[in-house]
């Protein structure tokens, strides 16, 4: 059995999201949360919210399943899309600021 979470339009960068979402691939779920909860990283709070919100979804699906038997089968962070921005710079011109999102996706198994 899987079960699935998916954040949309997270308001981080794919890139910084993906150096800890790398640490934590093919783990158990117990283990992935202890690396997570002492990772140094603002992607890692994020990741975790998406992580209970997968284990969550799996034990509502199937009473039968305990926390322990549950692994990360897949985990993955794409680009969102960007919010364009633009700051004003010297000599009346102006700069474009591009504030990038991300999607971020877990699939437990058990």
């Amino acid at each position: 059995m899987e079960a699935v979470a998916i954040a949309k339009h997270v308001k981080i960068s794919a890139r910084k999201a993906r150096l800890v979402a790398n640490e934590i691939r093919g783990y158990d779920y117990l283990e992935a949360v202890d690396v997570l909860k002492f990772t140094n990283k603002r992607a890692s709070e994020l990741i975790l919210k998406v992580l209970n919100s997968a284990a969550s979804n799996a034990l509502t699906a199937d009473t039968r399943i305990n926390e322990t038997s549950l692994f990360i089968k897949k985990i993955y962070v794409e680009d969102g899309p960007i919010m364009k921005r633009f700051r004003p710079r010297a000599r009346g011109r102006a700069s474009r600021i591009r504030k990038r999102l991300s999607h971020i996706t877990i699939v437990l198994s058990n």
